[in-house]
């Protein structure tokens, strides 16, 4: 029996699959697709996610693969332009935006090296309950093999469309309308910070990555999405050149390298989190709108959670581990939903109020103020903490 059987092996599987071995249980990790292999994803680590990595020894072995720092941000919204840098977190100030068939591995090796044993193309089929109903393990397959495998918990990091929580029937306790649609690609040898662009109906972003590639998203109304799929290069190309013209000139000329990816299932919301010998999370438990980039950070925290949680009680009294897993759950609503409510305020791509506007006008003027406002696009500071004696005296 293993003490934990974790379901997906990306960035929330694979960083709870390395965090629970170390901590001296048993893990085993699955995923339906091959090692090392892409998945749709905006690719930004922010800070806090960054330190999250270096406080598991992953940041180095990311910094070695070539993924540049992304120490400079810039965002521009009507006739404001905001740029520097954020104050950061645990002496991380630079974000990341790695590709995921790297971090996903690096993830994966360390979960490996720490003592998990991995099997890639596995596919859970079912969940196996004792007679009082509580999730004692899995049945899947691999190839045309049929398998099962006993666990004292079940976690679900199968992404949005989480299998785990299908087959333990999670509920949603919160679930929102799709706002965006998006589509992007990866272009070469542009010069880029992380830069993010936003006027109503539209915003783009641009996000150095591996092999000298930037990535480059357009967002779109999710109300536009059954036209722009029918002419959807074009439908990217404009949305650039109308929302971000100077990013657009620097493209010009340029090929991308890859085919053109896109999303119009940008789901958000809450799923129940755990049950009697289950959890869910990463996007399985919690999903929203790609449009801040929140997912890989918040996921690295809800790990560190749920880890920390459980504690000793994995290989203890199944009681005292519902509890934990309780704790879990509450704990996870508490710290994601106010990121949750202003990603879907973003993703709206309303026409900006007149307050905010005037709001950031003082912001840019203060190098100060923009690390504050900066660390709030990074999920390290609050709207609370920008409302300094410095801003009030602007305003």
């Amino acid at each position: 029996m293993y003490d934990a059987i974790v379901v997906g092996a990306r960035c929330a599987g694979a960083s709870a699959a390395l965090l629970l071995a170390r901590a001296g249980y048993r893990v085993l990790l699955l995923d339906r697709s091959t090692y090392g292999s892409d998945t749709l994803s905006t690719h930004l680590v922010h800070q806090p996610g960054v330190a999250a990595l270096a406080r598991w020894g992953v940041l180095e072995q990311l910094r070695a693969s070539g993924c540049p720092p992304l120490k400079r941000t810039v965002y521009e919204v009507a006739d404001i332009r905001i740029a520097g840098c954020a104050r950061g977190v645990a002496g991380q100030q630079a974000a990341f935006a790695p590709r995921r068939r790297v971090l996903d591995a690096l993830l994966v090796d360390a979960a490996v090296a720490a003592g998990v044993e991995f099997r890639e193309r596995s596919r859970v089929t079912g969940l196996l309950r004792d007679r009082a109903g509580r999730i004692v393990g899995i049945e899947g397959r691999h190839g045309s093999r049929s398998f099962t495998e006993s666990a004292r918990l079940v976690i679900g990091a199968d992404g949005m469309r989480s299998t785990v929580a299908q087959l333990a029937a999670a509920p949603y306790i919160r679930r929102d309308p799709l706002l965006t649609c998006a589509y992007y690609t990866y272009w070469p040898d542009v010069p880029a910070d992380l830069e993010l662009y936003e006027r109503p109906g539209g915003w783009v972003a641009s996000v150095p990555t591996h092999d000298d590639a930037t990535l480059v998203l357009a967002y779109f109304q999710q109300s536009r999405f059954a036209d722009i799929r029918t002419s959807a290069r074009h439908a990217y190309e404009e949305q650039i050149r109308f929302t971000a013209p100077a990013l657009y000139e620097r493209l010009r000329g340029r090929a991308p390298v890859e085919r053109l990816r896109g999303s119009g299932d940008q789901q958000n919301f809450f799923r129940q989190a755990a049950g009697p010998g289950w959890v869910l999370v990463g996007d399985a438990g919690h999903h929203k709108d790609s449009i801040t980039a929140r997912g890989i950070s918040d996921a690295f925290q809800q790990v560190e959670s749920l880890v920390s949680e459980v504690g000793d009680t994995l290989g203890g009294d199944p009681v005292k581990l519902d509890a934990s897993l309780a704790r879990f759950a509450e704990s996870r609503d508490t710290a994601l939903t106010p990121g949750y409510e202003a990603t879907l305020s973003v993703a709206l791509l309303a026409t900006p109020h007149e307050q905010r506007l005037s709001l950031l006008r003082a912001v840019q003027s203060d190098p100060e103020l923009v690390a504050i406002y900066l660390d709030m696009v990074a999920g390290i500071a609050s709207p609370h903490d920008l409302y300094t004696p410095r801003l009030l005296k602007l305003l």
